[in-house]
């Protein structure tokens, strides 16, 4: 019955994506629906008695449930509908991504009680991080249209869509925010792995893969938060961050999962 809904979803979030702005009450109460609908399926599918499923798939289908919901309450102060058109799409196509790769069941029994949560965290971290990184491509899209000779390709469905954002500044407060609040979510996320690893995997704290793209992306948003409060970073250099920070980050656990599930066909050890 789960499969339904993540359809259903996956169809309510690519209608609303492409509904004129004038249609924002159904806008609205679309994305709420398909919203409400991802995160049932996605408890369903991803919480059993006494254990989890993960895998690359349920954790971008739910880092972008948190990012809709994200841009959702960020809709109703400021109007951001140049954020729709990127989110919305993008979580059409994520949501349905748990039923064709399904990951892997992880048994809950003898594992810490702080496994969940550290789940949970990290999912936080990524999905603040990530609509962070959405914002970062719209604020590059809003300074090249403000550098471009006035006429050449300013229409458009995304360009009307930029033209209704807020301000540069005003976009670039709230990408601090959201990185600030994604850094703090994302030291937890290393704090607890390191600490508490045997805990929570099984396993003593080791040098993998997914521990280097991990603390390189902690690095670099964290350099970019001490760049922007002692050197004052802000356009091009806080978005080459961002991305190169996010990009490092989807490698550490998106990419080294699909790798393993997809091309080696391994599940999660």
């Amino acid at each position: 019955m789960h499969t339904y809904f993540f359809v259903l979803a996956a169809l309510l979030y690519a209608t609303c994506a492409f509904l004129p702005l004038r249609q924002r009450g159904a806008i609205s109460a679309g994305t709420a629906v398909a919203w409400l609908l991802h995160g049932g399926a996605l408890w369903v599918d991803m919480v059993g008695p006494g254990s989890l499923r993960i895998g690359f798939a349920i954790m971008l289908s739910a880092t972008l449930w948190i990012s809709v919901g994200a841009y959702w309450l960020e809709n109703r102060n400021l109007t951001l509908d140049g954020l729709r058109v990127l989110v919305l799409p993008t979580a059409a196509l994520a949501v349905v991504l748990p039923v064709l790769f399904p990951g892997s069941v992880v048994p809950l029994e003898g594992k810490s009680a702080l496994f969940p949560w550290h789940v949970a965290i990290a999912i936080l971290a990524y999905s603040s991080l990530t609509i962070a990184a959405f914002h970062a491509v719209l604020m590059a899209l809003q300074e090249s249209r403000l550098h471009a000779h006035p006429g050449a390709g300013q229409g458009g469905w995304l360009g009307l869509a930029i033209d209704r954002l807020p301000a540069l500044l005003t976009m670039e407060k709230l990408l601090f925010r959201l990185i600030g609040f994604g850094f703090v979510l994302l030291t937890l996320t290393v704090l607890s792995g390191i600490v508490f690893s045997e805990q929570l995997f099984g396993i003593a704290f080791k040098w993998d893969h997914k521990t280097i793209f991990t603390m390189l992306s902690w690095v670099l948003f964290g350099a970019l938060l001490a760049g922007r409060f002692w050197r004052g970073w802000r356009g091009k250099t806080a978005l080459r961050f961002t991305l190169t920070g996010f990009a490092t980050l989807l490698l550490a656990y998106v990419g080294s999962r699909f790798v393993m599930e997809v091309v080696l066909h391994r599940g999660l050890a």
